[in-house]
């Protein structure tokens, strides 16, 4: 029974670390994949319970709502506990360093303070107040942010390389994407506490994975365990292979490995978000951006055949000027100030 629920453990952290990645990275080939799989589903589920679905996703994901945010709590503070409770205890014990295995805590306290900072911070919302501001902060390339153009929601003019969200029902300043996990759009004036949460989630998940594996590996060579044999089911003498060493492993110390697997599957994980999200950083990229530009770059592609008239434009990123100066907008973005307005 506590492997039952162990493993179920393990498989509820995966499935919510993958959840993580997917919800971050809005793709069309994303959407094509939740399109097909609802379509599967639609012939087997009681249509009661798929409306019950619609309604559950509807609400998590579509709407503002603290329920990602207690989660997220909840399994790094689960992680930590594990950590706490026996991998750091085990460590001290074989007398690992105390500045190796305080790391991880480091990690951790700058993390929740930039995820807070993520969820309170304003993300930079256009109101009626300010519109004429933001007008002014980024160029209008006329293909992907013409001129002139009013939201179709919230009637404001639309400032280059803004959005409106869905999900916050406002317009966003330099929108890049509304994340479920801090409740909140993240856009030009927090973009800066993402990527740094972003950051340091990975380095603590990487962290703990490291120190994990290597109070295993220890534990195995101090205790000579490589070298032991073993008896199979058919009486045959065996040398110590790596599968039974894992399996010796798990059953001595089934959370550590549940744990450690859960982390580093988590690692590779965000490591991949964090690059692509790095990528655009230094590129003055947002993820709306790029994915627009993305589907354009489909359109263009000369396998599909598009009728002059649906010729699409060539859209070209106009606001990249350098790796440091677009790295200095994101953690030095621009306030438009009501000096400006009255300059004007």
């Amino acid at each position: 029974m506590d492997f039952l629920i162990l493993f179920l453990f393990y498989l509820a952290l995966v499935v919510m670390g993958l959840v993580l990645i997917c919800v971050c990275s809005k793709t069309h080939s994303l959407k094509g994949l939740a399109r097909g799989g609802a379509q599967i589903f639609s012939c087997v589920i009681p249509e009661c319970l798929q409306r019950a679905m619609h309604r559950s996703l509807h609400y998590l994901f579509h709407t503002r709502n603290h329920t990602f945010i207690v989660l997220h709590l909840v399994l790094q503070g689960m992680v930590y506990t594990e950590y706490t409770w026996e991998v750091f205890g085990y460590c001290q014990e074989l007398e690992f360093s105390l500045y190796y295995l305080l790391l991880p805590y480091l990690l951790l306290v700058v993390n929740l303070f930039s995820f807070t900072l993520t969820c309170v911070t304003n993300p930079g919302i256009i109101t009626k107040a300010n519109e004429l501001l933001f007008l002014h902060v980024y160029e209008f390339d006329e293909v992907m942010f013409p001129k002139n153009v009013r939201c179709s929601t919230c009637a404001l003019r639309k400032p280059a390389r803004s959005k409106h969200c869905s999900v916050c029902n406002w317009c966003v300043h330099r929108f890049d994407h509304h994340c479920v996990w801090v409740n909140n759009c993240i856009g030009a004036w927090n973009i800066r506490y993402f990527l740094i949460y972003l950051l340091t989630l990975t380095a603590s998940a990487a962290t703990v994975a490291i120190v994990s594996t290597t109070f295993l590996i220890h534990l195995v060579v101090m205790s000579d365990l490589y070298q032991e044999t073993y008896v199979d089911d058919l009486g045959h003498l065996h040398v110590m292979d790596t599968v039974f060493l894992i399996q010796y492993l798990f059953l001595t110390f089934p959370r550590i490995v549940f744990m450690l697997g859960f982390v580093v599957v988590l690692s590779f994980l965000l490591g991949g978000y964090l690059c692509f999200a790095l990528y655009l950083a230094a590129t003055n990229q947002t993820t709306n951006e790029w994915y627009r530009g993305d589907w354009a770059w489909c359109q263009r592609c000369p396998l599909v055949a598009w009728p002059p008239s649906a010729e699409p434009q060539v859209h070209r990123n106009i606001h990249s000027h350098g790796l440091r100066s677009n790295l200095q907008e994101i953690f030095l973005p621009a306030f438009p100030c009501h000096g400006r307005k009255k300059q004007e």
